[in-house]
C-alpha cells in the first residue's frame, strides 16, 4: 500500500514537473530582436493587427504561444491603447503584463521649424495617436481657442518648440492642456515683464518673433531685425515685412515681392496695414522669442537683403541710404533673371 502511494506521488510529481516545464516553455517565449522595438495599439484595438506587429516588428518566436497566453490571461478583449516597448531580454509574459496594465513607454515629442497649422498638425499626428484633422479642428475652433486664452490667429503662439515627453495615446484635451501648461511655464515673470516693457503681450512678442525668423537666415541677426521692427512700431511706420506678404499670398517660396503682391488685401499684409498682423506667421523658436525680448538697440528703420545673396541684410537709418541698398539688390535680382 505504501509503495502504491509512493508511486502515485512520483507520478503526480512527474506530471507536475512536465506541466511546469511546458508552462515555462510557453511563458519564456522570447523575441528575435537585438534592440528595443515598439508595438502600437490605436483606438481600433485591433487584436489581429497586434499579432501582425508581434510577428513583423517584434519577431516573436511563437505567435501560437502568445495567443495561448493571451487566452489564459483574458487579454484579447481587454486591449489598451498605447505604445509598448519590447526589449530583447523580455519574454511574452513580461510583455503581457505591460499590455494588460497599460504600462506604456513615453516618447519624446519634438517640433520645430513649423510655418502653418497644417504643418503643425501633420508633425504632431505623425508622432502621436491624434489625427491631423482632429488637431486642425481645435486649432480653427474660436471657442476652443478662447478657452485656452487665444484666438484662432494667435493659437500657434501657445506652442513652444521643444522636446516633451508624452504617452503616444494622449487625448486631444491632454495634448492641448499640456501645451498650455508649458506655455505658462515658459512665459515666466521675467519674460512677461520684458514683454510689458516693450508694450507687447506674449502673443504679440511671438508674432513679431515669427516675422523676424522668416526674415532672417542667420540667428545672429534676430536681435538686430527685432530692434528695427520695434523702432518702426514705435514710430507708427508700417512694418513692410516681406514675409507677411508671402503669408498673406499663401506662398512662402516667393523670391521677389512685386506690386501685385503688395496689393493683397489681408490683415497680414504689413505694407497695407500698420502695426502687427493678427497672429504669428509661423511658430517661432525660443531663440526667436528671446531675441525680441532682448533686442539690439539701434536707430535702424530699414533693411534690405544683401546683393551678394548671402542671406544677410544691409541695415539703414535713413530712407536715402535704404534706397541705395535696395537698388543694389534689385540690380542683382535682375542680373540673375529673378522677376
Amino acid at each position: 500500500m505504501k509503495k502504491k502511494i509512493l508511486y502515485a506521488f512520483i507520478i503526480i510529481a512527474i506530471i507536475a514537473i512536465a506541466a511546469g516545464a511546458y508552462v515555462y516553455s510557453i511563458i519564456n517565449t522570447g523575441f528575435g530582436i537585438d534592440k528595443t522595438v515598439y508595438l502600437y495599439i490605436d483606438g481600433s484595438r485591433d487584436y489581429d493587427a497586434l499579432l501582425k506587429e508581434l510577428e513583423d516588428s517584434a519577431k516573436v518566436k511563437s505567435i501560437n504561444n502568445f495567443e495561448l497566453l493571451a487566452s489564459v490571461m483574458d487579454y484579447k478583449d481587454n486591449l489598451k491603447t498605447g505604445r509598448y516597448a519590447v526589449k530583447p531580454d523580455m519574454n511574452i509574459l513580461d510583455l503581457m503584463r505591460h499590455l494588460r496594465s497599460g504600462h506604456q513607454t513615453p516618447l519624446n515629442l519634438k517640433f520645430n521649424n513649423i510655418r502653418t497649422k497644417e504643418d503643425f498638425a501633420e508633425r504632431i499626428s505623425g508622432q502621436l495617436m491624434l489625427g491631423k484633422e482632429d488637431l486642425l479642428a481645435t486649432l480653427n475652433d474660436p471657442e476652443k481657442c478662447k478657452d485656452l486664452g487665444f484666438t484662432t490667429e494667435t493659437i500657434v503662439a501657445m506652442f513652444i518648440p521643444n522636446t516633451y515627453q508624452f504617452y503616444w495615446d494622449a487625448s486631444s484635451n491632454e495634448f492641448f492642456q499640456r501645451m498650455k501648461t508649458e506655455y505658462n511655464d515658459f512665459w515666466n515673470n521675467k519674460r512677461v515683464a520684458q514683454a510689458e516693457e516693450l508694450g507687447l503681450s506674449p502673443a504679440e512678442v511671438s508674432t513679431l518673433a515669427s516675422i523676424v525668423e522668416e526674415e532672417c537666415t542667420f540667428t545672429d541677426e534676430y536681435p538686430v531685425v527685432a530692434g528695427l521692427y520695434l523702432n518702426r512700431l514705435r514710430s507708427g511706420q508700417a512694418l513692410q515685412a516681406d514675409p507677411t506678404v508671402k503669408f498673406a499670398v499663401g506662398d512662402f517660396s516667393l523670391r521677389r515681392i512685386l506690386n501685385k503682391h503688395l496689393e493683397t488685401d489681408s490683415p497680414y499684409n504689413t505694407y497695407m496695414h500698420t502695426g502687427l498682423p493678427p497672429g504669428p506667421i509661423r511658430i517661432p523658436s525660443i531663440k526667436g522669442i528671446d531675441s525680441v525680448l532682448n533686442y539690439t538697440k539701434s536707430d535702424y528703420l530699414y533693411m534690405c537683403a544683401k546683393e551678394d545673396f548671402s542671406g544677410r541684410h544691409n541695415f539703414a537709418n535713413t530712407y536715402a541710404e535704404h534706397q541705395k541698398n535696395a537698388a543694389r539688390y534689385r540690380n542683382a535680382l535682375n542680373a540673375r533673371g529673378i522677376y
